[in-house]
């Protein structure tokens, strides 16, 4: 083994030491509670070419969200709804842990986590962007790029995907003669509540939110919980091999529906929107 090899396992040992220490203090290596989420920022419209975009920083940890609307044949079994597509890819540059190549595991289930919130909080009146029932529906694209990766992308990109959904605007498409036409115009996006997803981990005895990339590194089990804009649960993703104990799961739902209230007061500043 060569020395920096050695070197850094050994800064790692200490620094994970450090973690555990503070954390059986009630504080966390970056000074904050353990229910205390990190800084927090919105920018709208960042991809001109988009039908709508943001960019959020949740701390360190940055993502930029796309929207595409096009047209297409509507999935099997919801022929009288709209389909909406969400993707996930973390760029090489964003961690040094990240390699190129097709999304590995985990950025497939960060894909899936981030739909799940959106898809089972009914943010979207999909009834209502469909062309043809059965045949031609509106199809939305929403698609993540993960910029800098520095823990809780699963809240990250879930923000990054509801601010560029809300502020987006949707081509209006008509059936002209049997064709799909797109007639220049556009419309608000049929939102009708604001999901907001807080992640919850587990390190030892304790139970911290929003957490960094070094304290995701050292710990025993993950839950995401999203709820919709009157506190109603709409998705849960339980993620790591290690388990939560009833009361943990009561305190994460509860932080859950506090927390998600506090983003989700931001959103509706950032977006103008209401759910």
């Amino acid at each position: 083994m060569s020395s920096s090899k050695r070197s850094t396992i050994i800064v790692e040992h200490l620094r994970k030491q450090q973690m555990l220490e503070a954390i059986s203090q009630g504080k966390r290596l970056d000074g904050r509670d353990l229910g205390e989420m990190r800084p927090f920022e919105i920018e709208l419209n960042v991809i001109k070419k988009a039908d709508g975009s943001a960019r959020v920083k949740l701390g360190n940890s940055e993502v930029v969200a796309g929207i595409k609307v096009e047209t297409g044949e509507p999935f099997e079994g919801l022929e009288d709804k709209g389909a909406l597509i969400v993707s996930a890819e973390v760029l090489p540059t964003a961690s040094p842990y990240v390699e190129p190549g097709p999304p590995d595991e985990e950025t497939i289930e960060l894909a899936r986590v981030v739909d799940r919130g959106i898809r089972e909080s009914e943010m979207l009146d999909l009834t209502k962007l469909v062309l043809v029932p059965g045949k031609i529906v509106y199809v939305i694209f929403v698609d993540c790029s993960i910029i800098n990766a520095d823990g809780n992308l699963f809240d990250a990109t879930s923000y990054a995907a509801v601010s560029a959904l809300l502020s987006s605007q949707i081509p209006i498409f008509e059936i002209q003669g049997g064709n799909v036409i797109n007639t220049g115009n556009r419309q608000e996006p049929p939102a009708t509540t604001i999901p907001v997803s807080i992640t919850s981990i587990r390190i030892g005895d304790a139970v911290l939110i929003d957490p960094t990339a070094e304290e995701e590194a050292c710990m025993d089990a993950r839950i995401t919980i999203t709820t919709n804009s009157i506190g109603n649960f709409a998705a849960v993703q339980k993620g790591s091999t290690g388990a939560f104990t009833v009361e943990q799961i009561k305190k994460a739902a509860d932080t859950a529906r506090i927390k998600g209230e506090d983003i989700r007061v931001k959103l509706e500043e950032v977006t103008k929107k209401t759910g």
